[in-house]
């Protein structure tokens, strides 16, 4: 085959959409994988309006703090992991209480993102947004009473059936940030 008929072989395939193509909305940042033994699990994040909480959960991503996690939460619609004690089993009793130690600081909530299926959102203990860490749950249904109250940070793009089937003490087995495409 000449150059000539592999470029334009390229060219055709691109133009019929058949190159993989990332599904993002505009604006976001990077992917975050979760690889399950039920699936993965990928969500886009939104750097523009939560920059410090993309910024700390990007962070423990690439420190492989969420490797070995389990889920700790399957309930009112929501999935949540991010808790290290769900590494021990026989911590089941206080999963939910721990974190990664290094609070945001920041309430980044913003009335553009919303809880609607598919929203990653952070989980904080008691009543102040800021003292969100490494916990992170994600909308199973929609939740608009939640709007308000906790920063909304990504969205599902890829494995929404997967988030359906979890369960508590599913364990993500690798956690990473995926690359995207050059920048033009």
């Amino acid at each position: 085959m000449t150059l000539r008929m592999t470029v334009l072989l390229s060219l055709s395939i691109f133009a019929l959409g058949l190159a993989p193509v990332r599904q993002t909305s505009p604006g976001a940042g990077p992917v975050i994988v979760l690889e399950t033994a039920k699936g993965n699990i990928e969500f886009e994040t939104y750097p523009e309006e939560a920059p410090k909480t993309v910024a700390q959960i990007v962070g423990l991503v690439k420190k492989n703090f969420y490797m070995g996690l389990r889920f700790h939460r399957v309930e009112i619609g929501i999935v949540q992991i991010g808790d290290p004690q769900t590494r021990n089993m026989l911590m089941k009793d206080y999963w939910g209480r721990a974190a990664s130690g290094k609070p945001i600081g920041a309430a980044e909530i913003t009335k553009k993102r919303r809880h609607v299926r598919g929203a990653v959102a952070m989980a904080y203990p008691g009543t102040d947004p800021r003292s969100a860490d490494s916990q992170f749950f994600i909308d199973i249904k929609p939740h608009p009473e939640w709007d308000a109250k906790y920063t909304v940070f990504g969205k599902v793009i890829k494995g929404i059936e997967v988030v359906d089937k979890i369960e508590v003490g599913d364990v993500v087995k690798k956690a990473y940030v995926k690359e995207g495409p050059p920048a033009p």
